[in-house]
């Protein structure tokens, strides 16, 4: 199948357990990947028969606005659905990156779901 991979898109929203952490927004990374066919698209030439990409930049971009997460599980089971619903792939993977412990790299969850 082929897919769109939108890698490292960094967004601010409100996540953690404790109150004083989603007190301000922090820094994360989503990694998605929008699994559709592309031989429609790509033998019209036309966006309507694709993923807009940058429409799922846009709408995540502003998803955590008045809104916070507890878990980074939540908060990716809420991109995961939304885009599926609002873009229609025929799966997402959906990966998101959190840096919180001073140690590590980054801590992530991933994801991943069909369309049903």
């Amino acid at each position: 199948m082929d897919l769109i991979h939108i890698h490292d898109l960094e967004v601010s929203y409100r996540v953690g357990v404790p109150d004083e952490e989603r007190a301000q927004p922090q820094r994360l990374l989503l990694d998605l990947q929008l699994h559709l066919d592309f031989r429609p698209a790509a033998a019209d030439d036309d966006l309507t028969k694709t993923i807009n990409y940058f429409a799922v930049t846009q709408r995540l971009l502003k998803f955590g606005e008045n809104r916070e997460w507890r878990l980074i599980e939540k908060l990716a089971e809420d991109i995961s659905s939304t885009i599926l619903s609002e873009f229609r792939p025929t799966r997402i993977r959906v990966e998101v990156k959190k840096f919180i412990i001073p140690e590590a790299s980054y801590i992530s969850v991933i994801i991943t779901r069909p369309y049903q």
